[in-house]
């Protein structure tokens, strides 16, 4: 066996290699130019562990490691880093520590998602970042039609909402900027259109996302997401655990007898906090029970707190759904109190 410890970079690597049969240790340096990673880690016989730091540019390396067969480690960069001790850092010392804690058992991995699951994560994001543009076209729309006079909302988009923006007189470059930006929404709107029907598609073939699908307020976009960047459910302990993962718990600054709550810590992924967020306005609506909880607390903590303590509430429900497999009406059953 070959223990692999990998300081990863985005033009080239560090590697401090144990042969456990023979014992020898070998540090290198790889380019990434051309094939030299890919013949590298092929020559090498079977089985090989390897581990890296978790970082932005890593995922070609992943897919590389699936494809020749070779574990792969992700560890958690500040874990790592507080297992040396010295004011040195280059990447032959960060090889040779990775190295060490794999040598040793320590190494602190972190989940990692497969292949499919990049791929829909991939989907979502690419979603969001056009439904992202297509909004910052539709304010300017509107900041044109509100600066005339022309305050139709979200009936700005229909039929006789563009013959009105349409039919403001504009000095020439005005009126170019507002046919510009009139076809550029069209555009993003038959893009959008696309991929919302292909995210639709996709939790027919998961049925995890459709059973998340069965919560009043919860759609493909949110169900899918919460199943793909959640991934494995059992690996959280509790809900506490979730809303931690997710970044839906305070800072916390305390210290003896005295307790000091901040803001969100927001150290999860915020794409999903967007999503809870937005799928909590429909969910206290179609709900009794989070609608009742969302009205104590917009009563005792003000607007903003209340959406996203219920936000909160919704993402450990669908956690469970998740875990349990079960649908929203067997939740209820589940959670409903006996009468006395």
């Amino acid at each position: 066996m070959r223990i692999i410890g990998c300081d990863l970079h985005r033009s080239q690597q560090t590697l401090a290699m144990l042969d456990r049969d023979t014992g020898e240790e070998v540090t290198k340096t790889l380019t990434h130019d051309g094939d030299a990673v890919r013949d590298f880690y092929a020559s090498l016989k079977l089985p090989v562990i390897v581990g890296i730091e978790a970082t932005g540019s890593m995922g070609w390396f992943l897919e590389l490691m699936e494809e020749l067969g070779i574990t792969c480690r992700v560890g958690h960069p500040t874990a790592i880093r507080k297992a040396e001790t010295r004011k040195q850092k280059h990447d032959r010392r960060d090889a040779s520590l990775l190295l060490k804690l794999l040598i040793e058992d320590r190494f602190p991995a972190i989940w990692t998602p497969g292949g499919p699951l990049r791929d829909l994560r991939a989907l979502l994001l690419h979603r969001h970042q056009w439904v992202r543009m297509r909004t910052r076209v539709q304010n300017s729309l509107q900041a044109i039609a509100l600066s005339h006079g022309i305050r139709r909302g979200h009936a700005l988009w229909n039929r006789d909402g563009r013959k009105a923006i349409t039919a403001v007189p504009l000095l020439p470059n005005a009126a170019a900027r507002r046919t510009a930006l009139l076809e550029l929404y069209d555009s993003l709107e038959e893009h959008v259109d696309r991929l919302d029907a292909h995210v639709r598609d996709v939790p027919t073939d998961r049925p995890a996302a459709c059973v998340l699908m069965t919560h009043p307020g919860v759609g493909p976009v949110t169900a899918l997401a919460t199943e793909v960047f959640l991934g494995d459910p059992a690996r959280f302990s509790d809900g506490k655990a979730v809303a931690s993962y997710v970044g839906m718990i305070p800072r916390e600054y305390s210290s003896g007898p005295r307790q000091r709550l901040g803001a969100l810590s927001k150290q999860g992924n915020p794409f999903l906090r967007f999503l809870w967020c937005e799928a909590t306005l429909h969910a206290v609506r179609l709900d009794p029970a989070l609608q009742r909880f969302y009205r104590h607390k917009l009563h005792q903590k003000g607007l903003a707190k209340a959406r996203v303590a219920a936000a909160r509430k919704l993402g450990i429900r669908l956690w469970i759904m998740l875990r349990d497999q079960i649908t929203y009406d067997e939740f209820c059953r589940r959670g409903a109190r006996p009468a006395s």
